[in-house]
């Protein structure tokens, strides 16, 4: 079991995300006001905690959004998760669809850091069942895909 640290939206791609402490998760979307929510397999981004403090360790001075996730999630490593892993927080229910991405042009923190954790440990889902998340609400891995 996890909990949320942190919630991120944006008004526009290509921009960090901001912290906000609660959030609408749209069914088949993802969060409300945030633009890249929408009708494709990534509508929403998550990130492991721990990642994040390990490359704070190394020197880099980022801090939650910074990465473009939408969810910061302690206590759960998402990235180890299979691809059609479900998680659950109160009523939203997700399904990761991809683990990782293609980074074609290197971020701010590629270019301060020589790397950017959120292509190998990014983490994206589709929203399979909407509802409202608060910062501190548990997170849990509820279901795997079948012959896992």
């Amino acid at each position: 079991m996890g909990n949320i640290v942190a919630i991120c939206i944006s008004e526009k791609k290509g921009t960090r995300k901001n912290a906000v402490r609660t959030a609408l998760v749209r069914e088949d979307h993802g969060l409300e006001n945030d633009a890249h929510a929408g009708f494709q397999h990534r509508q929403v981004s998550l990130l492991a905690l721990e990642k994040i403090e390990a490359f704070r360790k190394r020197g880099a001075l980022v801090t939650h959004g910074d990465f473009g996730e939408n969810f910061v999630v302690s206590g759960i490593d998402l990235a180890s998760l299979p691809v059609g892993s479900r998680l659950s927080s109160g009523e939203m229910l997700l399904e990761i669809t991809q683990i990782g991405k293609e980074c074609h042009s290197h971020c701010a923190i590629y270019h301060s850091m020589g790397e950017c954790i959120m292509p190998a440990q990014g983490v994206f889902a589709r929203v399979l069942r909407g509802g409202e998340v608060r910062v501190g609400d548990s997170m849990r891995v509820c279901g795997r895909p079948s012959g896992e």
